[in-house]
């Protein structure tokens, strides 16, 4: 069964000790049914980055997927490039992540000029960038280390060229955090997850994602020195946001 078909049952079963989540072999091995089962519009939000990318990406230039996971992004960058003499950086801290996503670029002969890194996000040098894509991995950064990535990504990008951010989100008001939060459960829960396994993941999660509110985001972005700054998503607390340099 290829990694695409597994379904994620991490924590169906009872768990007297919750261990903190980590991306490893387990998580590689069903993190594309997990994602699409726990992130409302995740398609639509790849859809749209290809659209972005076939917009803003510059023969000449790199693209970076950062946190590439399974490399949707980075394919769904490749299928939108056509002939654009581009270069495709992959990251990815994850040793299982990298190790899938060699063997998917290495197994598809279209896909060409993909560099996969196994490399942490905050080691990464950003060099004449039209687009730079952080899909869902700035909330697992601790707080105080997140503007310096942003900066590094901002001064790595060419004028005209853009940052896709997409991230969970926390809310100031908390009926409405509540709200949000409920809400994410309910398609979690349409999505053939248990009221256990939404627990024991919210659990493995806590304090290893961290989400920030929009506000925060969109704070650090033009701190950074991005002047528009555009929220072109939203599905309860899940966003998406394109900042252009």
């Amino acid at each position: 069964m290829s990694d695409k078909n597994k379904r994620d049952s991490l924590y169906a079963g009872f768990k007297t000790e919750i261990d903190k989540f980590v991306f490893d072999d387990n998580v590689a091995d069903v993190f594309d049914d997990m994602i699409h089962r726990s992130v409302p519009g995740y398609d639509a939000i790849i859809v749209m980055i290809g659209v972005l990318v076939e917009r803003y990406a510059k023969s000449g230039t790199s693209c970076y997927d950062l946190g590439a996971s399974l490399g949707a992004v980075t394919l769904e960058m490749e299928k939108n490039l056509k002939e654009r003499d581009c270069r495709i950086v992959a990251v990815d801290n994850s040793a299982a992540m990298v190790q899938r996503l060699q063997k998917i670029v290495n197994s598809d002969d279209r896909i060409t000029a993909v560099e996969v890194r196994q490399e942490d996000i905050r080691d990464t040098q950003i060099n004449n960038a039209s687009v730079v894509v952080l899909n869902f991995t700035l909330q697992f950064i601790p707080l105080d280390e997140r503007g310096e990535i942003i900066q590094n990504i901002y001064d790595g990008l060419l004028p005209g060229a853009i940052f896709v951010l997409s991230e969970k989100i926390a809310f100031p008001d908390n009926r409405e955090n509540d709200f949000q939060i409920d809400m994410h459960h309910e398609f979690k829960k349409l999505h053939g997850y248990s009221d256990l396994e939404i627990s024991q993941k919210r659990t493995a999660l806590e304090n290893v994602l961290i989400p920030d509110t929009q506000a925060t985001q969109l704070e650090r972005l033009r701190q950074a020195g991005f002047q528009q700054v555009y929220v072109w998503f939203q599905c309860f607390n899940f966003i998406s946001v394109v900042a252009i340099k």
